[in-house]
C-alpha cells in the first residue's frame, strides 16, 4: 500500500477505503501483485539447476490464495491433513503437497497417504511405524540441526528442546530404522525458526543438513524450511534474500556435484510470500483518554489479529483516513473483554471516531490465528487481482456461530413451561 497524493492506495491504483465500504468493515485485503513480487525474489535468488518454492499455506489458508500460489508455479508446504485437503480443493497435484505434521498419529498420517501426497516424518517412533506398514513408499526426513533461530521463542523451533524433528545426534537410530524396514528416504527436511536475519546461522544448519545428506544415496530432494524475516515497519531490517541466495546457490551447487545428482533444493515460505501483501483495516469507535494515555478503541480486537498479544508482534498502524493529520501519540485498542493492545504510544495521524485505521503486515498468521471469542463474528476477506477486488471470504453471521450447535430438547421443554 502506497500514499500517494495525499490517499493510500492498492496495486491497480485500488482504493482500501472503497474496498471496506464495500464489503464492510473490519476487513482484511490481501494484494496479489505483493504476493507474487516476493514469489519472484525467492525464484530469482537462487542460481541452481532445481528449485521450488512451496507455498507454506498455515500462513494464510483461504484457498484462492493458494490457487494463485499454484498458478505462479508453486508447491504447497502442509501441517495437518486438512491443509492438505484444501491444497487438493485448491487445484494442487497431490505430488507437489509434502505433508510436515508434528505429533500426529499414525491414523492421520495415513489419510495423507490415501490422498497421495508426499509424506515428512519429523520423530523416529512413527517412523518405525509408517516403514513396517508403508515401506514401499517414500518419505521426507525432518531433521532438528540444533540451532537456536526465529525473532520469538514460540516460534523458534530447530534448537535442542524442540518437539520438532529428529535431532542430528539420533540419526544413528534413524539408518537402522531405514534398514530394518527397507523405506526409501526420497528427502531430508529441516527448519530452524521464524525472523531469521543472519545469512550465517541458515548456512550453518543447512550445512549440518548438507552433511547428514551424504549418508543417503537416493534422494531426490533437499528441503531447507523457511523462516525469513521481513520488515514490518519503515527502516526495519529483514532477511537479505539475495545475499542467502547467492551463498546457498554456491555450496548447493558444489554438493550436488559431489553427490553425482542434481537434487531439487526447496524451500517453503509462508510469511515472506504473504505477510506484506496483508492488510487489516477496522472502524475506530472510541477516543477515550485516561490520566497518562490516549486511546483509540477499534472495531475489532485479538479474535480478528492475535498475533500483538500472542508474539509481542509489531504490527505498522496508520491512519487511512486522514493520513496527513497532524501525528499525536495513540495507544490503539480493541473491544475484547481482555487486555488486547494491538500498539503502545504509536505517533499516528491524528485520529478521530469513525476514522479507518489499517494494520499492516496482516497477510500471515492472522485470519489463520482468528476466532469467534467474545461470540464475535469473523471479518470477510478481499483478494485484489490485477485492479480488481473480489471478495475471497465471505462475513460470519449469526447463523454460522449456531450452525453447528445443537438445542436439546429438554431446555426447550423448560423454557415453554415458564
Amino acid at each position: 500500500m502506497q500514499l500517494e497524493n495525499g490517499k493510500y492506495l492498492l496495486s491497480g491504483g485500488v482504493d482500501p477505503l472503497e474496498l471496506g465500504k464495500k464489503y464492510q468493515l473490519p476487513l482484511y485485503i490481501y494484494d496479489s501483485a505483493v504476493m507474487k513480487r516476493q514469489y519472484d525474489r525467492m525464484m530469482n535468488a537462487f542460481d541452481v539447476p532445481k528449485i521450488k518454492v512451496n507455498y507454506a499455506c498455515k500462513a494464510l489458508s483461504n484457498i484462492n490464495v493458494m490457487s494463485l500460489f499454484k498458478e505462479f508455479g508453486a508447491g504447497l508446504d502442509t501441517v495437518s491433513v486438512q491443509e492438505v485437503e484444501l491444497g487438493l480443493k485448491a487445484g494442487f497435484h497431490p505430488r507437489d503437497i509434502i505433508y510436515t505434521p508434528n505429533c500426529v498419529s499414525l491414523e492421520e498420517i495415513e489419510e495423507a497417504v490415501a490422498l497421495g501426497v508426499r509424506i515428512n516424518i519429523d520423530n523416529t517412533s512413527i517412523l518405525e511405524q509408517f516403514g513396517q506398514v508403508h515401506p514401499d513408499i517414500p518419505v521426507c526426513i525432518r531433521i532438528n540441526p540444533h540451532i537456536m533461530a526465529g525473532g520469538n521463542t514460540k516460534i523458534s523451533v530447530g534448537h535442542i528442546d524442540s518437539k520438532f524433528g529428529i535431532s542430528f545426534h539420533q540419526m544413528p537410530l534413524v539408518h537402522r530404522i531405514v534398514e530394518a524396514t527397507g523405506l526409501k528416504v526420497e528427502g531430508l527436511h529441516m527448519h530452524t525458526g521464524s525472523g531469521i536475519l543472519d545469512a550465517d546461522v541458515f548456512l550453518s544448519g543447512a550445512e549440518i543438513l548438507l552433511n547428514i545428506a551424504t549418508e543417503f544415496h537416493d534422494l531426490d530432494y533437499l528441503d531447507f524450511g523457511s523462516g525469513f524475516k521481513v520488515p514490518y515497519k519503515e527502516g526495519d531490517v529483514e532477511t537479505n534474500i539475495e545475499e542467502l541466495g547467492k551463498k546457498i546457490s554456491k555450496r548447493f551447487r558444489h554438493f550436488c556435484k559431489e553427490y553425482g545428482k542434481d537434487l531439487t533444493l526447496i524451500f517453503e515460505p509462508g510469511k515472506f510470500l504473504v505477510s506484506e501483501a496483508g492488510y487489516f483495516l477496522a472502524k475506530v469507535n472510541v477516543i477515550k483518554q485516561t490520566t497518562s494515555m490516549v486511546f483509540a478503541g477499534i472495531d475489532s480486537g485479538l479474535n480478528h489479529l492475535i498475533r500483538p498479544m500472542f508474539y509481542d508482534a509489531y504490527h505498522e498502524i496508520s491512519n487511512i483516513s486522514n493520513p496527513e493529520g497532524k501525528k499525536r501519540f495513540y495507544t490503539v485498542v480493541g473491544y475484547i473483554c481482555e487486555t488486547d493492545t494491538f500498539g503502545v504510544n504509536r505517533k499516528i495521524a491524528e485520529i478521530h471516531e469513525g476514522d479507518v485505521l489499517c494494520l499492516h503486515n496482516a497477510g500471515a498468521y492472522c485470519f489463520t490465528m482468528s476466532s469467534n471469542y467474545n461470540s464475535r463474528f469473523r471479518p470477510a476477506e478481499v483478494l485484489v487481482y490485477e485492479g480488481k477486488d473480489y471478495l475471497i471470504r465471505k462475513r460470519e453471521t449469526m447463523e454460522d456461530l449456531l450452525k453447528n450447535q445443537v438445542e436439546l430438547p429438554v431446555f426447550q421443554k423448560v423454557e415453554s413451561a415458564r
